[in-house]
């Protein structure tokens, strides 16, 4: 069965996927639930579905149609009963890990001749265990972030302005929400709800077999209002016992990791510029969609302001697709430090620099960097689009949010 909805395209996702299109790997969509994976898959088969050489075998998990499909032999049955020899067979799989031992039929039916399998996933873990071992390398990962800003505008048809950044900065870019619109406060925040309730549900208290509920629920609370803080397991254990509330630091270490797992926050450790080392505690956590943080957290856009505008940069930096760390120096704090293969960058990220203590507070840590790597301060000063001020670039957060470093 192939769902001919017709989808926006997300061209920086398709131009990944055909790439590897051909190439003899699996293709692993990996990120968490209502991120836009299944948009990626439908987009590739609005695509070429009317490609002669192409024969397309779609599996959707989440939907009844496929419900029977439980087990290894389940799939085989459904693909050999689809499979033409002699076609370029693209097997998509979407949120495999539902079937028990999916592993092994698509290690088996990728090294058919000329087929393509593309799997998505909404667990971290899905590719670090059986899967792994059985592919030795034989699978490329591609990460799904939710809407960047400049996606966001093509979705919702909005102009590029400051209203149009600060619905983003509040409502955040899962691709569904072009169901909803954006008319309503009131189903944006119902729909919202109900994607962080199924994520908590399915891959986390579901996996992992959660029986504190009430403190899996609290803690991720205290992570969306120490968004962009450091933080340390036995510092919020401390602070839940001031708040009646008995944990091990190992428990939340745990959760911690489940919630990592999927993709609900990203943990970013400290990096020591200098030292060129990592800090093993102490680190910050940022949300994968702005949206769901903000359910979370306490107050309004007005009291949060600038943990969202951090978390927003951090993500665009993950899109954009730099290794990010917390920069630490001798005397102060970089926000992030960013690498891939053959670049570094420094960021700083601020709300508004209108004040010279604020201006010292952000540009003075870049100017203790002793390197030639480029620095930026990103804010949403009024009037800002670009300048350079003693080696720093400073940009306006709208121009970087839509068209990157």
């Amino acid at each position: 069965m192939i769902c001919t909805m017709e989808v926006l395209t997300r061209q920086h996702y398709a131009d990944i996927v055909d790439s590897w299109i051909g190439k003899g790997n699996i293709i692993a969509l990996v990120g968490s639930r209502r991120v836009g994976k299944s948009y990626v898959l439908k987009d590739f088969i609005q695509r070429h579905k009317d490609e002669p050489d192409i024969n397309i075998i779609y599996v959707d998990k989440e939907k009844k149609a496929f419900k029977d499909i439980k087990t290894i032999d389940d799939l085989d049955a459904w693909i050999e009963a689809r499979f033409i020899q002699g076609k370029h067979n693209c097997i998509l799989i979407d949120e495999a890990q539902e079937i028990k031992h999916f592993e092994e039929s698509v290690c088996n039916w990728y090294t058919e001749d000329n087929t393509d399998v593309i799997i998505t996933g909404s667990n971290s873990k899905m590719l670090s265990g059986e899967l792994a071992t059985l592919l030795s390398g034989r699978h490329v990962e591609v990460r799904i972030h939710p809407l960047t800003y400049a996606e966001f505008l093509q979705f919702h048809n909005l102009p590029d302005s400051d209203d149009s950044l600060m619905t983003y900065l509040n409502y955040g870019g899962l691709p569904g929400l072009r169901k909803v619109g954006l008319d309503s406060d009131e189903q944006v925040w119902a729909y919202l709800t109900s994607v962080f309730n199924t994520i908590m549900l399915k891959d986390i208290i579901e996996r992992h077999d959660i029986r504190n509920i009430p403190f899996l629920n609290n803690l991720i609370a205290f992570y969306a209002d120490t968004t962009g803080k450091l933080t340390s397991a036995n510092s919020i254990s401390k602070y839940m016992k001031s708040q009646e509330e008995n944990v091990s630091s190992n428990l939340i270490l745990l959760y911690r990791g489940f919630y990592a797992e999927a993709y609900l926050i990203g943990v970013v450790p400290r990096y020591d510029i200098h030292g060129k080392k990592i800090f093993e505690s102490n680190e910050k956590v940022y949300w994968d969609d702005l949206g769901l943080r903000n359910l979370k957290a306490e107050g309004g856009m007005d009291s949060y302001v600038e943990k969202v505008i951090e978390n927003a940069v951090y993500k665009q930096l993950c899109f954009l697709g730099y290794d990010v760390k917390v920069g630490v120096l001798n005397a102060g704090e970089v926000d992030f430090v960013c690498t891939k293969p053959g670049k570094t960058v420094y960021v700083q990220a601020s709300y508004i620099i209108s004040e010279e203590s604020t201006r010292q507070r952000e540009f003075g840590p870049l100017e203790k960097i002793r390197d030639n790597h480029p620095k930026y301060v990103i804010s949403a000063t009024p009037l800002l689009t670009q300048r350079d001020e003693n080696g720093i670039t400073h940009l306006s957060l709208r121009k970087f949010l839509k068209e990157g470093l």
